[in-house]
């Protein structure tokens, strides 16, 4: 049975919060309306609304902008300056999973230790069935002097989900961070992260997730610096299933500990994390990222351990689809923007068909857009339609190369086009994702890096489709109506 999670409280922001507007998001139609948000959306303003929102920041003084400031941060279009009563570090409890990983444990309570912030905070270190308890004990054994460190056990490993949930049941604080044996907090971070709970409707926000220098770098290591899977990036958001920021690994969490409820599904040993994130957002929490807030992972650097450990997450996918359905979908593209470039790939007379095809979509939009008694405004339409026909075009050839790229070899392996396309793509995709990071990593061993990365997660991800019996983790969507 899938875990409970409680109701969020029918509670506003409480006065003296303030958002501002994201920096990607536009003012258009002479301030009347916002554009940003993943997915892109248009916010037309009320003239209330106009009013409250003096210039690119609106503080919380009433009910009427606690209510548009949640509006503004829900939709993706404002970030938070968090202000209020919220949780202090004396009620927090860090929670450690850790199975045979005594080092990192002995390592991660030092940092703690060494930031003033979380200095006396009560930590509870769960070895989930670790081979050799005495060895963690032993490694441990300066780390356990400070009073408020605890080691529960359990006799066999039941997986980090379950010793996340130990370590739950035990807390009695307002506040539960979640913390990896693998990772290093940058001093500050707790910090950063305890106003963001100061919103009542708040459950989990989490920091970057950022390489811990290596002892050994190898190949991988500026690899991985650059684009680690567990780094959700520079940009502040809201988290929520198929928008930008879609989840958070759990190798660094802050949560309301009344929020979790019975806390991570048990059963799930990949994606548990993804599993949380997006059961407490359709019971109707709020779920923040804060990039401001900065904790170091140890990357792995070894070959095979990072293939498995991608490998690994692509199976995760699977059962997220038996327990999300289409939530899970790899590539989420408008039926307009798969048609017109399914158009596009036939050659020149689909072209010009494609070009009709994205013409009817920005006048339909266009209509959809215009205010009472206005007219359409057809250029803005036209440009968020290429500019969302552009994003599917990328996505698209994303997943030829990493979650489709069995097909992409089948029909390699019959089609001279096809093959001359898959490796256009592929180059393509290397260049466009090193570019942003082409002062961390040279672009041979960014492109090797990412192949191999690909390759191991599609082949995950198929693995865990054909085990299940299910190909929902494999089909595409429609993007949600905003």
């Amino acid at each position: 049975m899938t875990p409970a999670l409680p109701a969020p409280p029918d509670a506003r922001l409480p006065d003296g919060y303030a958002v501002r507007l994201a920096p990607g998001t536009r003012r258009v139609e002479d301030g009347t309306a916002l554009v940003g948000g993943s997915p892109l959306r248009l916010l037309r303003l009320s003239p209330a609304a106009r009013r409250l929102l003096d210039g690119d920041r609106l503080t919380v003084a009433d009910a009427r902008t606690a209510a548009l400031a949640a509006r503004l941060l829900d939709a993706g279009v404002a970030v938070p300056e968090p202000a209020g009563p919220a949780p202090g570090p004396d009620d927090v409890t860090v929670v450690v999973p850790v199975r045979d990983r005594p080092d990192g444990v002995a390592r991660l309570l030092t940092a703690l230790r060494a930031d003033p912030s979380t200095a006396g905070v009560r930590v509870l270190v769960v070895d989930d069935g670790s081979a050799d308890p005495a060895a963690l004990a032993a490694a441990l054994a300066d780390a356990l002097a400070p009073a408020g460190v605890e080691v529960l056990r359990h006799p066999r490993s039941r997986g980090p989900a379950a010793a996340r949930d130990t370590g739950l049941r035990a807390a009695t604080t307002e506040a539960v961070a979640f913390l990896d044996s693998d990772v290093v907090p940058v001093p500050g971070w707790l910090d950063v992260l305890l106003p963001h709970l100061a919103d009542p409707r708040l459950a989990v926000v989490a920091p970057r997730v950022t390489a811990l220098p290596p002892e050994r770098p190898g190949w991988l290591s500026a690899y991985e610096t650059a684009v680690s899977a567990l780094d959700m990036g520079p940009a502040p958001g809201p988290v929520a299933p198929l928008t930008g920021l879609s989840y958070l690994p759990s190798a660094a969490l802050l949560a309301r500990r009344a929020a979790l409820g019975d806390g991570f599904d048990e059963r799930m040993r990949v994606a548990e994390d993804v599993d949380l994130v997006w059961r407490l957002a359709a019971a109707g929490w709020r779920v923040r990222y804060e990039p401001a807030a900065r904790v170091a992972h140890e990357h792995p650097s070894a070959t095979a351990a990072w293939l498995r450990r991608r490998a690994l997450y692509g199976t995760g996918a699977a059962p997220l689809a038996a327990r999300h359905g289409a939530l899970v979908a790899p590539v989420v593209i408008s039926p307009w923007s798969a048609a017109a470039l399914g158009l596009a790939l036939a050659g020149r007379g689909g072209r010009v068909a494609a070009a009709g095809v994205l013409g009817v979509a920005a006048a339909r939009l266009a209509h959809r857009l215009a205010p009472a008694g206005g007219r359409p405004p057809y250029g803005r339409a036209a440009g968020l339609v290429l500019r969302g026909t552009a994003a599917g075009a990328r996505t698209l050839a994303r997943s030829a190369t990493r979650h489709h790229w069995p097909l992409t070899v089948a029909a390699a392996a019959v089609s001279r086009r096809a093959r001359r396309a898959a490796v256009a793509v592929a180059a393509a995709d290397a260049v466009l994702g090193w570019w942003p990071h082409r002062g961390q990593v040279d672009l041979p061993r960014f492109a090797a890096a990412r192949r191999l990365e690909d390759l191991a997660y599609g082949a995950g991800l198929w693995a865990g489709a054909l085990r299940a019996r299910n190909p929902r983790c494999l089909l595409p969507v429609r993007p949600p109506a905003a």
